[in-house]
Formats: structure tokens, C-alpha cells, sequence
């Protein structure tokens, strides 16, 4: 076994893994199906509400209870292949990788709410890039929080990405510049920028974000390249908000999931993907620098209907 092919097992095993809880709660539901004989209204009905307690979103779960339904089924294998099928059909145009193209420093502001897991992301990402031979950058712009910039400054170390940080209360777009043109003069191949992330009040994080954008375009109009927006899956339906706001305030380009290992609504990348059809570039499925991964719409929907 090669160690392409390893490292493919090993995520596999780790995704499938990560989404136990969420399967275990559909699964549960297409055995059912198959199991009790002929479908009635009311079972149809039990179906549809599973798959909303899954967080796969009112449209999806109404569409795929009324396929299953309208199928018979002779093994419970048939009728997974159906809902692997069809949650495949709503992710496949969304599952699209974040393409760095030839601007130099390619720019990624990465936003979200607190404790999304975006500062780690962010980390995994810079250990990713550098994998693959690239010069990295971070900035640490989350600057209302003391333990983001040493989050930060760790991430920085452990994979060898400089990083621009200034003391707690610092003004984030200043440091935004600061990095963007630190970036320019060194040459670096990214810059991933992180920024804060306090829903409570909307006006200041809009505020603060949009000045962001606003003052690193004084040195590259072209900037941000693109717009990362990490999500928390265990949130469940607060991460349709959460797009929504982000959306609005910074003109999101793509999204990354994280934490799909400590929920049962793992659904709700499926529900995001038939709302908004933004790319999503990468999820997680826990800690390790590994641990965040392309995403695949074939193998997350396999993943989550239970298939080992």
C-alpha cells in the first residue's frame, strides 16, 4: 500500500468515525424503513422528522423521505444507496477546493464566530501549504483575544510560518496592513489573516471586518483573494445564520466545517450546501494537524448514511 492510498484509509476511517453520531441517527432511520414492511404516510412522515433531527434541512430531508418513499426496498443496502445518491447530488457542485492561484501573497481572510475553531484551522491550513512547499504568512487579526494571538504564534512555530502580531487591543485592520505588506516584501507565497469573531454585537464585527478589507486593498485592490468561513458543526441550524451574517458583512467565497466528530447534526453541511451553494473547501473531524481534510461529496455522503 502506497502512502497516498494509506493516508486516504486513514481519513476515511477517521471521517466515518467522526460522523458515528449523525449516521447512527440515519441509519437507524433507513432500517427502519426497510425492516417494518410497507410504507405507510405516517412512516414517511416519521422518516422526514429523522432527518431534520439530523439537520439535513426541511427541503432535503422532504425530498428524500418522498424518494425512499416511493421506492421498495428488498435489503437495507438498496435503500442507503438511495440516500448516499441523493445527498451526493446536493453536495457534488459545492465540494470544490480552494484554488491558490498565481497572486503573490494569495490572501485568505478566515472568519467565524469564537470557538468555530478558526485560529486551529488556520494552523492546519498553514501546516498543509507548507507540506506542499509554499511560504506561509499568518496574521494574527483576532486582536480582542489574547489567547487567539498566542494560538496563533504556537501554530506559527510548530509549522514554520511567521506571524504578525501585535499586543491585545490592538487595531486589527492596522495589523492587516502591517502583514500584507510584510508578506510583500518577503515573498511569501500566503497570507492567512484571522480575524475576530463576536456575533453579539453585529455593527462593531462589521465594522471592524469591512475596515479590514478596506485597508489592506489600499495595498492590493485584489485583496482579500478569498474569504474563509469556518463553521462549527455541533451549532446545528445557528450555522444557516452564521453563513448568512458572514455573507452579508465580508462577501464569503467558501467554507470550512470543523468538530463534524462531536455532533449527531452533521446534517447540516447538507442543508448549507442546498441553501446558499457556496464552496466548501475543507471539514474536520477533530485536533490533529490531519484532522482536516479536501472535502468530498462522494465519501461524506457515504460517511454520513453509515457505510464502513
Amino acid at each position: 500500500m502506497n502512502d497516498s492510498t494509506e493516508k486516504k484509509g486513514s481519513w476515511w476511517n477517521r471521517l466515518t468515525g467522526g460522523l458515528k453520531r449523525t449516521s447512527g441517527a440515519i441509519g437507524q432511520a433507513i432500517s427502519d424503513l426497510v425492516m417494518r414492511g410497507p410504507l405507510s404516510p405516517e412512516r414517511i412522515v416519521e422518516i422526514e422528522e429523522t432527518l431534520i433531527r439530523a439537520d439535513l434541512g426541511v427541503d432535503v430531508a422532504a425530498r428524500l423521505a418522498t424518494i425512499m418513499g416511493e421506492g421498495r426496498y428488498r435489503n437495507l443496502d438498496e435503500a442507503t444507496a438511495v440516500l448516499i445518491a441523493e445527498v451526493e447530488k446536493v453536495l457534488t457542485p459545492v465540494a470544490r477546493p480552494l484554488a491558490v492561484t498565481g497572486a503573490k501573497p494569495f490572501v485568505v481572510l478566515v472568519v467565524g464566530v469564537n470557538g468555530s475553531g478558526k485560529t486551529t484551522t488556520i494552523g492546519k491550513l498553514a501546516a498543509r501549504f507548507r507540506a506542499e512547499g509554499r511560504s506561509v504568512m499568518l496574521a494574527a487579526g483576532d486582536t480582542f483575544r489574547a489567547a487567539a494571538i498566542e494560538q496563533l504564534k504556537i501554530w506559527g512555530s510548530r509549522v514554520g510560518a511567521p506571524v504578525i502580531a501585535r499586543e491585545q487591543g490592538a487595531d486589527a485592520a492596522g495589523l492587516a496592513f502591517d502583514a500584507l505588506q510584510a508578506a510583500k516584501t518577503q515573498g511569501a507565497d500566503l497570507l492567512l489573516v484571522d480575524t475576530a469573531g463576536r456575533l453579539q454585537n453585529r455593527t462593531e464585527l462589521m465594522d471592524e471586518l469591512q475596515k479590514i478589507i478596506r485597508v489592506m486593498k489600499k495595498v492590493d485592490a485584489a485583496v482579500p483573494h478569498a474569504v474563509l468561513l469556518v463553521l462549527d458543526a455541533t451549532v446545528g441550524q445557528n450555522a444557516l445564520s452564521q453563513v448568512d451574517v458572514f455573507l452579508k458583512i465580508a462577501g464569503v467565497t467558501g467554507l470550512a466545517m470543523t468538530k463534524l466528530d462531536g455532533t449527531a447534526r452533521g446534517g447540516i453541511l447538507v442543508a448549507i450546501a442546498e441553501k446558499y451553494r457556496l464552496p466548501v473547501h475543507f471539514i474536520g473531524v477533530g485536533e490533529g494537524v490531519d484532522d482536516l481534510a479536501p472535502f468530498a461529496a462522494k465519501d461524506f455522503a457515504r460517511a454520513i448514511a453509515g457505510m464502513e
